[in-house]
């Protein structure tokens, strides 16, 4: 015979069951590049792999890395992908934030990534190698891999930083700036660089990749965000993951061009298709993606933006994605591994 006692407890128990069986899934406002770079979280949205995994997510675009940083630190966003150019400076100042699964680029298997990555000649400016950027005008990013990528080509080619007129711009305005002759040579990423090859007649380029840098970045949040519900994170970490599986996936190119012609201003379904085969979308964070952070710190410090250097184990914690790697090798099976 039931007491009294045990009919409460058991009306307790079926009361938790049922609003636990009706609680909200975790909200989490995922920022991304307005570029295709953040294919993943485009696709992790579109394609329902959020709310496979039980996350309600929301995509917040912006600019740039360092403005996704700065909404993070304004609380805009929970994650935000941020790129190893910008980062270590981010986090020398003071943002507070733990990196738990990959962005964008290859930064697992090793530490240069850079195919997306080029620097065009306008027809007009008389450039025909990288010899003859000295003294003249290229639009870059400031704060971007594009601006280390171009800094760094110059250095191996025996120029310095400033022996260019290197001009800011930001990645909407970059076409435009190209196409009018107001800079000499733009460096760029994909897909502009090959929109501005298509747009402008006679546009020469002058290198693409070259394993100098990693256009790899990833995704990060603060502390408490990532920590409070560790549930919660390794199920955001799975569908970066599994959405990353979707993108690589040749057979998916044609929804891949649709997708991002609608998150991405002034990219059409071709256009993205045409370019897609310079990213790499891997999820996996590393050795590798530590020595990447470490190289990019080297960069930043001999450029003095840094005053030195930050160890990568206080911003990566790997155990998320390592966890989806062990649990769910086929999210993985096509990547190659570490070198």
């Amino acid at each position: 015979m039931k007491t009294p006692a045990m009919l409460l407890l058991a009306a307790a128990v079926v009361g938790s069951t049922i609003v636990s069986a009706h609680a909200a899934p975790p909200q989490f406002n995922v920022g991304a590049v307005n570029n295709t770079g953040g294919m993943v979280v485009f696709v992790a949205v579109d394609k329902g792999f959020f709310a496979k995994h039980g996350i309600d997510g929301k995509v917040v675009v912006r600019n740039t890395g360092p403005e996704l940083s700065k909404a993070l630190d304004a609380g805009e966003i929970d994650f935000g992908g941020a790129n190893v150019s910008n980062i270590p400076v981010a986090l020398e100042r003071g943002l507070n934030v733990r990196a738990v699964v990959g962005y964008v680029g290859g930064s697992f298997a090793k530490s240069t990534d850079d195919n997306m990555l080029g620097i065009i000649a306008h027809p007009d400016s008389g450039i025909g190698s990288i010899a003859d950027l000295k003294g003249k005008k290229i639009g870059t990013t400031f704060g971007s891999m594009n601006d280390m990528y171009l800094v760094e080509t110059l250095r191996r080619n025996g120029l310095s930083e400033s022996a260019v007129n290197r001009i800011n711009s930001t990645p909407a305005a970059m076409v435009p700036l190209f196409d009018t002759g107001k800079v000499d040579a733009m460096a760029v990423w994909e897909p502009y660089l090959t929109r501005m090859l298509d747009k402008v007649k006679g546009a020469k380029l002058l290198v693409r990749g070259g394993d100098l840098v990693c256009f790899c970045a990833a995704m990060h949040a603060k502390p408490e965000t990532i920590y409070r519900d560790r549930d919660a994170t390794q199920r955001y970490v799975n569908a970066m993951a599994e959405a990353a599986r979707f993108v690589r996936d040749p057979k998916n190119l044609d929804e891949i061009g649709a997708i991002g012609a609608r998150y991405i201003p002034g990219m059409d379904a071709d256009l993205i298709k045409r370019s897609h085969r310079y990213w790499v979308y891997d999820m996996r964070l590393g050795t590798n993606s530590m020595k990447a952070f470490n190289e990019a710190v080297q960069v930043l410090i001999s450029q003095k933006k840094m005053k030195q250097p930050f160890d990568p184990a206080k911003y990566y914690d790997t155990s998320f994605i390592d966890r989806a790697m062990k649990e769910h090798p086929e999210w993985f099976n096509d990547l190659p591994a570490a070198r």
